[in-house]
């Protein structure tokens, strides 16, 4: 962004960013908290890394298909540990904030859109943002690439943090991408699919164990055959497929803040080094 439009975005800002509403931690811990534990068993470690006097990006692997699990996970672990008073947002996919009931959630907990223009504004204010740089390409990778951590080459959040001269916290995730076991990817699947490519926009698409359960249950159906296939095409294009099945215990661990300033100007290598200090957490300790 230039100067004008940080400028611009400064006097025009988002109204309710990473500040999540009465109702919505009411849910969070009567509803979503009971239902983690029992599930996820979710922990966190190393919250104490979190800078408290000013803003930063906390940035994150991403598993498990939609993520489900782990999104959950943080955030009733954020504010059972932390709590509502020091606000944290998250960037989420635009396209999330114009369809209901997803738009209605985003405004309940306060989230904003993956744009630079929303991180900047949100940055602006001083509050917090989570980022999960690898998205889609990260959590539709297969189950036995679950401890590698993969942003596809996406390099948007180090430049987001150059720019409004905040530091990078690194976090790992550990556990999640179990919960919903991916089994392969590939492009092809995106267009042989269709549904993929042409209502989601992906491209590329992965099968998942529910996926493949679902299909075999459909082929094996008494359905006439141009039905079976049809429903059976639609059911591996759609996202469901990607919910978590699988109960499996989700870990956090905050590591300490990176020194940016310290690698220059080159935001591929700024990149490199975020990535290998995620990997560094995530990757269990022989000690």
């Amino acid at each position: 962004m230039s100067r004008a439009d940080w400028d611009a975005v400064r006097a025009n800002p988002i109204v309710g960013v990473g500040r999540p509403t009465a109702t919505a931690v009411r849910i969070v811990h009567r509803l979503i908290g009971p239902i983690v534990r029992l599930l996820f068993r979710p922990q966190i470690t190393g919250l104490e890394h979190l800078p408290t006097d000013r803003p930063f990006l906390l940035v994150a692997n991403h598993s498990a298909g939609l993520g489900i699990a782990e999104i959950l996970s943080f955030v009733w672990l954020y504010l059972d540990r932390v709590g509502p008073e020091r606000p944290l947002t998250a960037l989420a996919h635009p396209e999330g904030f114009r369809i209901w009931p997803l738009s209605a959630i985003h405004r309940q907990l306060g989230t904003i859109p993956s744009t630079y223009a929303a991180a900047a504004d949100a940055l602006s204010q001083g509050v917090p943002i989570l980022v999960f740089p690898g998205g889609g390409y990260e959590t539709q990778r297969p189950i036995w690439q679950a401890n590698r951590v993969d942003f596809g080459g996406r390099r948007g959040y180090v430049r987001i943090a150059r720019e409004a001269g905040v530091p990078i916290v690194p976090m790992a995730i550990r556990g999640s991408h179990y919960t919903a076991p991916i089994l392969f990817r590939a492009r092809w699947l995106a267009y042989a699919l269709l549904l993929p490519r042409l209502l989601f926009g992906e491209k590329r698409w992965s099968v998942s164990l529910l996926g493949l359960l679902g299909a075999l249950g459909l082929m094996l159906s008494d359905l006439w055959l141009p039905l079976r296939i049809a429903l059976t095409c639609v059911w591996l294009g759609s996202p469901l497929i990607f919910l978590p099945i699988v109960p499996a215990s989700v870990r956090f661990r905050v590591g300490p803040p990176v020194a940016l300033d310290a690698l220059g100007e080159d935001v591929d290598a700024m990149g490199q080094r975020v990535e290998a200090e995620i990997q560094a957490l995530l990757t269990p300790r022989k000690d």
